[in-house]
This record gives C-alpha cells, structure tokens and sequence, in this order.
C-alpha cells in the first residue's frame, strides 16, 4: 500500500536518501550527468516543501520511499520548444525530480494518477540518457513534443487525460 502526501520538512534526512539511491541508480544505468553528484541539493528541496510543490509516496512502514515535485502552472522553462510543440496552451502541471528508493512498486503509476486527478495535463522532462524515464514516458502514452533547454537540453513530453465514455 502507498499513501501519497506532501512532503515535510523534517523528512529532509529521507528524501536526500532516496534522492542519492536515484542519483547511484541513474549512474549506474548510463545516467550519470543528469542530476550529478548531488542534485537536488537541501536547499531546493526546502523551498519546494516550503512552496506545497514536493510530495512524498509513503510505505505501509509509514516512511517515505519516493519523491516527487509537482507544480501546477506555467513552467518558465516550457515557454521555447523547439524540434516540436506542445499540443495545447491548456492549463497543466508539470512533474519534476521523481526519485524511488526501489522499495515500493508501482512507484511511477501511483504518481502519474495522482498528478492527473489534480489537473488532466502533465507535462514533463528528461534527458536522452535517462533511459528509464524515456520508457515509462512511453509506457504511459506521455507524447515527445520537442526540446526544451534547463542546465541541460531535455526531451519535453506531454500527457493528456482521455475522457473516459459515459455509461449510463
């Protein structure tokens, strides 16, 4: 079982743990510049507490286990596109920094349903390398909409809620 909630300040011992299991993971997997050696750094993660934008996926063991930052708004770096564009101008929330420990499953499901029953359009990024997050993009039908460029350039996905049919 996870619980998804926000994060608190004094989890930050948990969730620089879970940001270093990431980071070794990334490496390990051909990923190692993405986030570095130790991006994100405490200070970014206090002010995304601090701002309502970091959340945490909490175990049965009632610790986090996952994290996750989820903005709601215009994201400054979203503004230029470039090789694509996003498919809409519709109000979305954009998904950044997801990080597991490895010890629950289904980690990035849970996520993304919680991300779209809170706003129908996520948007997100990740690096060519990152090769676990280029599959669970695809994995969830998130669709490639172009380049955006942050520190680095970024390969931008966009995922829409479909409408389920009514039944009457």
């Amino acid at each position: 079982m996870m619980t998804i909630r926000k994060a608190e300040e004094d989890e930050l011992p948990d969730l620089l743990r879970i940001y270093k299991c990431a980071r070794t993971y990334m490496k390990e997997h051909g990923n190692a510049e993405q986030w570095g050696a130790s991006y994100p750094q405490d200070v970014l993660l206090r002010e995304d507490i601090r701002k309502g934008w970091l959340y945490v996926c909490v175990g049965s063991d009632g610790r986090p286990h996952a994290v996750f930052a989820f903005i709601l708004g215009e994201d400054p770096s979203y503004r230029f596109i470039e090789d694509g564009c996003w498919p809409d101008n519709e109000p979305y929330g954009t998904l950044h920094r997801i990080a597991s420990d490895g010890v629950l499953k289904g980690v990035f499901s849970s996520v993304i349903g919680y991300c779209l029953s809170v706003i129908p359009n996520i948007r997100a990024d990740t690096h060519a390398d990152n090769h676990t997050m280029l599959h669970l993009f695809a994995k969830y039908h998130f669709v490639r909409c172009g380049i955006i460029h942050e520190e680095t350039e970024r390969i931008a996905f966009q995922l829409k809620a479909v409408a389920s049919p009514r039944t009457n």
